[in-house]
């Protein structure tokens, strides 16, 4: 037989590939991918709805810690958020899952592998271009895609293969990773309505402001209020505290990659809390220059993250530059949560560029003298003086 590894999130696309594969004679192996969205009962009902759909094998694949050390400490480092806005949360995911995916169908020798993707949407670009790229020989096979079927005629191609499961559509649909939730809804395909706070994941549980703290080591999350953890389980107990008071909700808005506009909801505690506290520290033991490049740099790294392109060299290039910036980036943040949001009340750092055996900005100095200023003004002004000058006159 045809040995295939399919994608499988256990869902009604990736249901119908799986059926609809092995009774084209493929031997086909569903393997799912857990970056922190499936619970141990979610991956049961997961396998045990898999071997319904015919496959000969599933495997559920553990990946949250591969999935923070390839790609979550850099958007931390980075301070990632798309548009200033939105924590990747859920194209960070699908390049781990990929990469996951295509090395298991290697091990076992598959010929073929599936995904459930349709032709309209970003990830059919990053799973391709990921298989594709690790293994050439391997071919690529997409039915949703190709077949360009309709979701109704999912459900009666199943129902006449003798699966009859609840395939009711979610009023909301929703992709939950270690670094954020997703949501979608029939908002999201509007310009101008909110989700409704019914649709997030979260609600508002706690109403009284609460303090935290957040101990960074060279630019990873350390402790959770004096609590010392791997940096994925701070990110888990940090997200379990935040999410009480609703914090990390908002709708992106971008580019696809394949030129349309998009818009989703989120909700990302963990991730909001991490980057604008660590952007906060980062701001008082980098320099100036350090932050301008970094700003950039992250920037295109996000970027490119989202595109599919996480294969590209200049990615490693990038997270050297990243990694290397974190030397100094060590020391508490402190933070005020309240419903809905968060206050970032300030940092304590033995790496502290804000000194005040320095001077004090704007009170006084201590390592100048009143003539020094003034010649300094006046060499940093020269060159503008001089453009000036000269084109007035011409």
């Amino acid at each position: 037989m045809k040995k295939l590894v399919i994608a499988y999130s256990g869902g009604l696309d990736t249901s119908y590939c799986a059926v609809s594969l092995s009774k084209q004679g493929y031997e086909v192996h569903a393997v799912s991918i857990n970056t922190g969205g499936f619970s141990q009962d979610e991956i049961k009902t997961i396998e045990k709805n898999a071997y319904k759909m015919g496959v000969a094998s599933y495997k559920n694949i553990e990946a949250v810690s591969t999935f923070y050390d390839k790609v979550v400490k850099y958007l931390i480092y980075g301070n990632v958020l798309k548009n200033n806005t939105y924590p990747l949360s859920v194209s960070a995911e699908r390049i781990v899952q990929a990469i996951e995916i295509i090395q298991y169908a290697k091990s076992i020798d598959a010929t073929y592998i599936a995904h459930g993707s349709t032709g309209a949407g970003n990830d059919q670009v990053r799973f391709d271009m990921i298989f594709q790229t690790m293994a050439p020989e391997i071919t690529i096979i997409t039915p949703i895609r190709d077949q360009k079927i309709s979701r109704q005629e999912e459900i009666i191609y199943l129902k006449e293969h003798g699966i009859d499961l609840s395939w009711e559509k979610a009023a909301y649909s929703i992709n939950k990773g270690l670094w954020g939730t997703s949501v979608g809804g029939k908002e999201t395909l509007t310009s101008q309505h909110p989700l409704p706070d019914s649709a997030y994941p979260s609600e508002v549980i706690k109403t009284t402001p609460e303090k935290l703290k957040l101990s960074f080591y060279q630019g990873q999350l350390w402790a959770v209020n004096d609590h010392q953890q791997t940096p994925v389980k701070n990110i888990e107990y940090l997200n379990a505290i935040a999410s009480e008071f609703a914090i990390g909700r908002d709708i992106h808005v971008g580019d696809t990659i394949v030129g349309i506009k998009g818009r989703v909801g989120f909700e990302a505690a963990a991730a909001i809390l991490t980057i604008k506290a660590h952007h906060l520290l980062e701001k008082h033991t980098l320099s100036k220059w350090q932050l301008q490049h970094k700003e950039y740099l992250a920037s295109f790294y996000g970027m490119h993250l989202h595109e599919g392109q996480y294969l590209d060299p200049v990615m490693r290039d990038i997270e050297s530059f990243l990694e290397n910036s974190q030397s100094k980036v060590t020391g508490e943040v402190y933070i005020t949560l309240k419903p809905y949001h968060f206050n970032l009340d300030g940092i304590s750092s033995p790496n502290d560029l804000m000194n005040p055996e320095f001077g004090s900005y704007g009170e006084m100095n201590t390592q100048w003298t009143a003539n020094d200023a003034k010649g300094f003004i006046k060499i940093i002004g020269n060159q503008n003086k001089i453009y000036q000058q000269v084109n007035q006159l011409s």
